[in-house]
């Protein structure tokens, strides 16, 4: 694969655990020295176990990261960054789960603004995602409103990424070096 060459776009995708977190940080430092690290996952201190992943999170990075909290301000967040930074967000699912609470109408209008934003960042972007949709339906409403919106987002994000890469078994495989981009969702054939 070519050398990577900012201003780049990245998507970083796969399951729990796959190590896609840890592609993403392996891939920032080839982008920028300067490295802004957007965390979604927000703080709960009554849950040892999210707290644990979090830390192992913190754990991993380097000091010189800058990191971020993002809850549901993302776009503001990437529209007042420098060009000459390499921004990593993990992760898209926590901006979604932070978002649940949003009508659709509202999730809508806050989607096509990340949207218009993201692709018009100065700067090159690493967005890490997790695949919900590849289990069982999820027997209750917000499992199932969380899983379709972060398929579809996840969808419009890798079909404008330079590379998509799927984290999964020990190994990241380019997706966008493998396969062909689908066409735009809604799009009506004749």
């Amino acid at each position: 694969m070519p050398p990577l060459v900012p201003p780049t776009s990245i998507l970083v995708t796969g399951p729990s655990r796959s190590g896609k977190s840890e592609w993403a940080e392996h891939l920032a430092p080839q982008l920028s020295e300067s490295i802004i690290y957007i965390a979604t996952g927000q703080e709960n201190p009554d849950d040892a176990d999210w707290q644990a992943r979090i830390d192992r999170h913190r754990q991993r990075r380097p000091e010189h990261w800058q990191t971020l909290s993002v809850s549901q301000n993302l776009t503001a967040t990437l529209a007042s960054l420098a060009p000459s930074v390499c921004v990593l967000v993990d992760s898209l699912g926590g901006w979604v789960a932070n978002c649940l609470d949003l009508s659709d109408a509202e999730w809508q209008s806050l989607q096509r603004e990340f949207l218009q934003c993201w692709v018009n960042c100065p700067f090159s972007i690493i967005l890490v995602a997790e695949e919900t949709g590849w289990g069982v339906i999820p027997a209750y409403p917000l499992g199932r409103l969380f899983r379709d919106r972060l398929g579809s987002l996840s969808r419009q994000v890798g079909g404008q990424c330079q590379r998509v890469y799927l984290v999964t078994g020990g190994y990241a495989l380019a997706l966008s070096q493998w396969g062909e981009r689908l066409p735009p969702e809604n799009r009506k054939f004749s």
